[in-house]
């Protein structure tokens, strides 16, 4: 797994867990979809997150570039 695949599956089960504790415990957990949006929103401009440094010094390799073509 790389770093990116393992950012993008981290930011899905902590969404769909706050949606599942939003539906049956309280509505306040809508505020940690609300923080995985706003951060996803963010790193997509600055292609970085508190998760992709945890996962690197864990040793998650990054993924290969892919080679453009013309």
């Amino acid at each position: 797994m790389t770093v990116e695949r393992a950012v993008r599956f981290l930011a899905g089960v902590i969404l769909l867990v706050s949606l599942a504790l939003a539906h049956w415990v309280s509505l306040d957990w809508l505020w940690l979809t609300a923080i995985v949006g706003l951060n996803l929103f963010q790193s997509a401009f600055t292609n970085w997150c508190p998760a992709m440094s945890i996962f690197r010094w864990l040793g998650l390799p990054s993924a290969e570039p892919v080679p453009h073509r013309s």
